[in-house]
C-alpha cells in the first residue's frame, strides 16, 4: 500500500524530530497522521498502547518517543533512561505485532555502537563492544530494540526495521541547559557570555573528540524514505558523512554568534566516545537517502532561530547555563 494511502502513528511527533517527520509524511501526500502525545497516551504503560492502536488502527508506526539529553543527563538519569526507552520500545513494538500492524520504524541512536568502533562505524561492527560508558544505558535500551525487531521478523513475519541517526540539530532543538545536547548547549554558552560581556565561556573535556551531525529536516527524509522503501532486518546508519572536533564545533559556533571571547576547556568532565563517523552507504544503496544540508548552513540557520527565538524559550531566555 502506497504510504499516502496508510493511517500512520508517530510517537514523539510533536518533538524536534517528530514535528519534522510529520511534514515529511506530508508532503508524501499522507492524509492520515496521528501525532502520540505523552498526556494522551503514556508508552510506558501497556493499556494505554493498547488503547492508542486500537483507537487508530495504523497500518504504520513510526517510533520516535525517547527519553534523551546530553552527557550530563545521562551521567544523572542512566536507571530513567535506560528503563522508559526500553519499556516504550518493547512493549509499543509487541502490541503492534499482536495487532497486526503492517511496519513498525524504530529509531534508535548512534550511542549503540561500541565506544571504540573503526571509524567509519558500519553496521556490522554495532555488536563488537560495549558503549561509551557516560551514555550505555541509553544506547543499549535502544539496542535492545533492534534484537527485538529481529527476533519478531524471524518469528512472526513481522515487518520491523531500525534507523541509527547520529546526533541531529537545527531550529527548534532544545536549549535546556540541564537536557540539551552539544550544539544548542553551546549556542546557549557563547550567547549568554556575548549578552553579558564575559570573557571566556567554559566547555565540558578537552575539545579533541569528534561528532557527526545530521540536519533534523534530513533525518526525517531518511526516516520517511525507510517507511516506504526499507523492509530488511538489518539496522541502517542515517548521517552526513561529516566529521568535526568539539573544538572546532565550538569556534564555529562562537563565529557564528559573534562571541570573541575565550574558549575554557573543562578536562575534569567527560569526552564521551572518542570519534563518530558513520558509514552511510547502506541507506543510499536500499533506500536512496543521501544528506542534503551543509553543516556550516544548518548551522548558521539554527544559531539564527534560536537568536531569533531566544526571549521565547525557557529557561534559556533567563541565560541559566
Amino acid at each position: 500500500m502506497p504510504i499516502s494511502f496508510q493511517r500512520v502513528v508517530v510517537t514523539g511527533g510533536a518533538g524536534f524530530l517528530g514535528s519534522q517527520v510529520v511534514l515529511q509524511l506530508m508532503s508524501a501526500g499522507c492524509k492520515e497522521v496521528f501525532v502520540v502525545r505523552s498526556s494522551e497516551y503514556d508508552l510506558r504503560e501497556q493499556a494505554q498502547i493498547r488503547r492508542l492502536i486500537k483507537d487508530r488502527k495504523p497500518d504504520l508506526v513510526i517510533h520516535l518517543a525517547a527519553v534523551v539529553g546530553g552527557i550530563g543527563a545521562n551521567q544523572e538519569n542512566p536507571g530513567r533512561f535506560f528503563y522508559d526507552n526500553l519499556v516504550m520500545g518493547t512493549m509499543l513494538m509487541d502490541e503492534c505485532h499482536r495487532a497486526g500492524v503492517n511496519k513498525f520504524v524504530g529509531v534508535g541512536t548512534i550511542c549503540s555502537y561500541p565506544k571504540f568502533t573503526p571509524v567509519p562505524f558500519r553496521e556490522q561492527d554495532l555488536w563488537n563492544g560495549y558503549p561509551e560508558e557516560t551514555n550505555a544505558p541509553y544506547g543499549l535500551a535502544k539496542k535492545m530494540l533492534i534484537v527485538q525487531a529481529q527476533a519478531y521478523r524471524e518469528q512472526y513475519g513481522f515487518n520491523a526495521v531500525n534507523l541509527l541517526p547520529v546526533n541531529l540539530y537545527g531550529p527548534e532543538d532544545n536549549f535546556d541547559p540541564a537536557s540539551s545536547h552539544v550544539i544548542p548547549a553551546l549556542i546557549l554558552k557563547c550567547q549568554n557570555a556575548l549578552d553579558s560581556g564575559a570573557a571566556e565561556v567554559t566547555v565540558w573535556g578537552d575539545g579533541t573528540p569528534t561528532r557527526e551531525f545530521l540536519y533534523v529536516s534530513d533525518a526525517a527524509r531518511g526516516i520517511v524514505l525507510a517507511a516506504e522503501n526499507y523492509n530488511a532486518p538489518g539496522p541502517v546508519n542515517l548521517g552526513s558523512g561529516f566529521e568535526i572536533s568539539i573544538r572546532e564545533l565550538a569556534e564555529l559556533i562562537a563565529k557564528f554568534v559573534g562571541f570573541d571571547g575565550k574558549i575554557v576547556w573543562d578536562r575534569t568532565k567527560p569526552n564521551g566516545q572518542p570519534r563518530r563517523l558513520l558509514d552511510v552507504s547502506l541507506a543510499k544503496q536500499a533506500f536512496g537517502f543521501e544528506a542534503q544540508v551543509s553543516f556550516e548552513e544548518g548551522l548558521k540557520k539554527t544559531v539564527e532561530w534560536y537568536r531569533a527565538h531566544r526571549m521565547q524559550l525557557e529557561p534559556a531566555a533567563h541565560g541559566r547555563s
